[in-house]
Formats: C-alpha cells, sequence, structure tokens
C-alpha cells in the first residue's frame, strides 16, 4: 500500500486559537482504501484535525501546514465556493452525534437527497431513487417507507446509518468517521463499524477512524497514529503496534484497556489507568507526556522530542526509545 500514491497528504498541521495550539506539527498520509486511526483520549486534538480536514475549524481557529494535500490537490486557503465542492463530493465526514447532526423537521430522504442534488445535479425524482438505494446500501430494512421518515422515528443505530448514507451519497475518496460508534451499544457498533468497512472496500475509498477505543482499532485499523496533547507520540502498522509499543503513552493506553477481538488481551492482570490528564501538559517545555510518564528521564523536559523512525514504518517521539534502543525495547515489553 506505501508503494501507491498518497490520497491525503497532512505535513506539519498546526491549529491556532489565539492563546492555545491544540494541535501542532502533525504529519500523516492516507492511502486509497486504508483505514488509518486517529486514537487518543478526550483532548488530544483528533476532532479538531478532522475539522480542519473538513474546512469546517471554528470561528477564531486558523489552520497551518507545511502541506495539505488531497488527491495531489492542495487544499491550503481553499475559499468557501472551492471547500463546498470538495466536502461531500471528495472528502465527506460521519459526526459524532447523528441525533444533532440530522435536521429534526426534515425526513432522512431529504437529507440524503439534498447532496445529491448539489453535487450531481439529480432531479427531485431520480434524487429520492438514490435515496431509497442509499438506505439499502447502509443496511436500513425496508427503505422505501423509511425514506419518509423524521429522524426521532429512528433508532440512534440507524440514525448513524443515515447519516453514513449522506456521507457517501456522492461516492467520496475520502470518509472521515468520528466516534461513529459513540452511544450505540455493543452489537450495533459492531454492525456499524463492519458496515464502515464494506463501504472502504466496495468504494475504494480511504478511512479516518477517529476513536478512543482500542478495540476498535485493533479489530478495524490498518495503521494507527497515536495523540497526545496535540501532536502525534507513536505511529505504526495496527498489528505492530499492539504487538509491542514504544511510547509510554501507547502503552498505557493498552494497559488501561481490556481486550482485543478474538479474547487475545493487550497485558496481564488488572487494568490501570495512567495518572493525571491531558491539562497536566499546558505550558511544558519539553514532552508533553512527561509528567504522566513513569520513565521520564531529564531530557524529556528540556525539548519537544522529535518524531523519528524506530524502524521501517513505525515512528515514535521519545528521548527514551530514540536514544536507548534496548530500554526502549523493554519498555515496549513492560519489563523496564
Amino acid at each position: 500500500m506505501t508503494s501507491i500514491a498518497p490520497l491525503l497528504e497532512v505535513e506539519r498541521l498546526t491549529i491556532r486559537f489565539r492563546h492555545s495550539e491544540p494541535v501542532r506539527d502533525l504529519s500523516f498520509r492516507v492511502h486509497p482504501g486504508e483505514t488509518v486511526a486517529l486514537v487518543g483520549e478526550s483532548g488530544s486534538g483528533k476532532s479538531l484535525t478532522a475539522l480542519a480536514l473538513m474546512g469546517l475549524l471554528p470561528r477564531g481557529a486558523r489552520a497551518g501546514a507545511a502541506r495539505l494535500a488531497f488527491d495531489g490537490d492542495d487544499l491550503r486557503g481553499l475559499d468557501l465556493c472551492a471547500w463546498r465542492g470538495v466536502r461531500g463530493r471528495q472528502i465527506a465526514m460521519v459526526f459524532q452525534e447523528p441525533m444533532t447532526s440530522l435536521n429534526p423537521v426534515l425526513t432522512v430522504g431529504r437529507q440524503i437527497t439534498e447532496a445529491v442534488r448539489h453535487h450531481e445535479g439529480l432531479s427531485a425524482r431520480a434524487a429520492r431513487v438514490r435515496a431509497v438505494e442509499l438506505l439499502d446500501l447502509v443496511r436500513i430494512a425496508d427503505p422505501h417507507r423509511r425514506v419518509d421518515d423524521y429522524p426521532h422515528r429512528l433508532s440512534g443505530g440507524m440514525r448513524q446509518r443515515v447519516m453514513i448514507a449522506i456521507a457517501v451519497a456522492c461516492r467520496p475518496k475520502l470518509l472521515i468517521a468520528d466516534e461513529p460508534t459513540t452511544a450505540l451499544d455493543v452489537t450495533i457498533q459492531a454492525q456499524v463499524l463492519d458496515l464502515l468497512d464494506q463501504l472502504r472496500r466496495d468504494l475504494s475509498m480511504g478511512l479516518i477512524l477517529i476513536t478512543h477505543d482500542l478495540g476498535v482499532v485493533g479489530q478495524w485499523a490498518d495503521r494507527v497514529v497515536v495523540m497526545y496533547a496535540g501532536g502525534k507520540v507513536e505511529e505504526a502498522q495496527a498489528d505492530a503496534l499492539f504487538g509491542g509499543p514504544l511510547h509510554p503513552y501507547t502503552r498505557g493506553l493498552l494497559a488501561a484497556s481490556p481486550q482485543i477481538e478474538g479474547g487475545r488481551t493487550y497485558h496481564d492482570g488488572p487494568l490501570r489507568e495512567i495518572p493525571g490528564s491531558i491539562a497536566s501538559a499546558a505550558g511544558e517545555p519539553g514532552c508533553g507526556f512527561a509528567p504522566r510518564c513513569a520513565y521520564v528521564r531529564p531530557a524529556c523536559r528540556l525539548a519537544p522530542p522529535a518524531v523519528t523512525e524506530a524502524a521501517p514504518g513505525w515512528l515514535v517521539a521519545c528521548p527514551v526509545t530514540r536514544a536507548q534502543p534496548q530500554e526502549a525495547s523493554r519498555v515496549a515489553t513492560g519489563s523496564l
């Protein structure tokens, strides 16, 4: 997959508000047909990153990047009209809470047809036919009847499926799913994620999966980008990362997670929490994770650690792993 030209290239993305930088120097790529998971606890900058990729940052926020390219085209500096041509047609997003994203006074069919009529110029009749097809595509039973339902008449899982139908209505090349299983029960979560994965394969989309659930990541992602306090601390193929994470924060996330698919546990013994919170990183001159890290060294507090390659395709921001590979190995296996 790495030999294929990237669909999305993000290099040194920084998002600024007046007195803060909630995302700093973030870089990653997404290839066609690949699922990349952005992982981290609340406040790590995952959702803001997604909004930047959609040109939907809140008022007062500014984004800058060394490179921000989609399918070879530069996204930096697009005006509102240009972004409207990209959103929905090229890049689409499934938002976290469907009940607040769907319009309660419009039928779900009307909300689906808005996208296809805007981007593809279909007639009202043709757009309605497409809406029924899309509801069937996302596995909603009896789509001919459900197309005239209002959001409040649907279950949480069905509303999320409608959001997915709206997002894929114009067959985008990149889909961003921001915590798509929030507030859904476990059975429905699996169905929604299976649907997203099936659509990724059927439509040959790239997929950015934003989550804090490592069970989801272990089962569905090809590659994982771990974020902490607005920056990337580790990136690797999912299998390699779960087999032996290098960054202490990634290890902490895994230690706090019960299990991966198939009953294989991440660790032995009881779950362990990461002491402190992301807020404790504010104003730190060195590594933002240093106040919470059990392996902190004096060098960690001097300057923000650079993201370097610990192994082919495996990036990590940690002075321990960079300067002392043997010690890093012991950190990764829990023997330190």
